[in-house]
């Protein structure tokens, strides 16, 4: 029998009664950590140049996320445009941090949900929310839509770990599965290279509210993950993300049952090439001091990329919309 996805389970007047909530926030904008109070109703921006309806830079389905989340068929992930952050060496900066541009891929709830739909048509194992935080209030309401409309996926929100733990709970029981990334064991280089100052203050926070939404068990259906929680961490140069500190943080805090994406994937692109100490690719030793650290800390859940991992997972944007990670040369698609 298929485990049923949690928002089937709440409630109309439940999931009412969270979606007006989640509309006073984006009124007065708290919907990450930064607090711009703007009004996004009424076209007012704040650092992730947004307003009320949601950007949809790209979607498709995803063979290139942790084996038991993309499985046979892919993740049906949904990549939204710009961002709460400004990491200058974003992956995704094509659609990240080119608010001019990403404007124009502006949709609405009505049909942000119809995608949620048409990904489950086409085969997905799961709804990916990719970079979700600064469309949360909108995702609420098309997840709502879609649901009422046959969505019966999982849910993953795929984030880069600086979420507001207000907003968080209103998504309790929405999503099933929660993919934050941990960058920094501190708050400095949170600062330095993502420009926000209170990076690993607001993630611990962010990820102990997942934490206690979903535990640390994964549950599996068929061999993919419908429920549970894993952290990513993406290894960098010269321990810019401060390794030692995030596992530390997750045995202390969390548990050490916890699954752990240990990522390579790292490779200096957007403005990294005016920061000396991130302008190069990660070198085997660091690589296996992050992998010593795992051990040390009695992390034994999760996987660890291979590291050449960084020439396989580079999506291209400015190439194709439709298919950013050539699935169809690949004969994945």
């Amino acid at each position: 029998m298929s485990l049923t996805p949690s928002y089937k389970k709440i409630s109309e007047d439940e999931f009412n009664r969270r979606i007006e909530f989640a509309e006073s926030i984006i009124r007065s904008c708290t919907s990450c950590p930064r607090n711009c109070l703007v009004d996004r109703t009424k076209g007012e921006l704040g650092t992730c140049q947004s307003g009320d309806n949601p950007i949809v830079s790209s979607y498709t389905l995803h063979f290139g996320e942790e084996p038991v989340l993309s499985g046979t068929n892919g993740a049906g992930n949904i990549f939204f445009g710009n961002c709460n952050l400004r990491c200058v060496y974003c992956q995704n900066f094509v659609i990240s941090q080119n608010p001019k541009v990403e404007k124009r891929n502006e949709v609405t709830v009505e049909r942000l949900a119809e995608i949620m739909i048409e990904l489950q048509n086409m085969g997905s194992h799961n709804i990916g929310l990719v970079s979700p935080t600064h469309f949360a209030v909108p995702i609420l309401k098309s997840i709502k839509i879609a649901s009422d409309n046959g969505l019966n996926l999982p849910i993953i929100y795929n984030t880069n770990g600086y979420d507001s733990v207000d907003v968080l709970k209103l998504y309790k029981d929405v999503v099933d599965i929660y993919l934050p990334d941990f960058k920094y064991g501190n708050n400095d280089y949170g600062r330095i290279y993502s420009k926000v100052n209170d990076y690993f203050d607001k993630t611990r926070l962010a990820i102990k509210e997942m934490y206690n939404q979903v535990g640390s068990d994964l549950i599996y259906e068929n061999g993919v993950v419908v429920r549970g929680l894993i952290i990513r961490h993406l290894i960098l140069p010269n321990d810019l993300s401060e390794t030692e500190k995030v596992f530390k943080f997750i045995t202390e805090e969390l548990d050490k049952k916890v699954h752990i994406s240990l990522m390579t994937q790292y490779f200096p692109t957007n403005r990294s090439n005016k920061h000396i100490l991130i302008n190069r690719n990660i070198r085997y030793n660091e690589f296996t001091r992050a992998v010593e650290l795992l051990e040390k800390y009695g992390l034994e859940n999760g996987w660890i990329q291979e590291m050449e991992s960084n020439e396989f997972y580079r999506p291209a944007f400015e190439v194709s919309r439709e298919d950013p990670f050539n699935n169809k040369e690949l004969n994945l698609i």
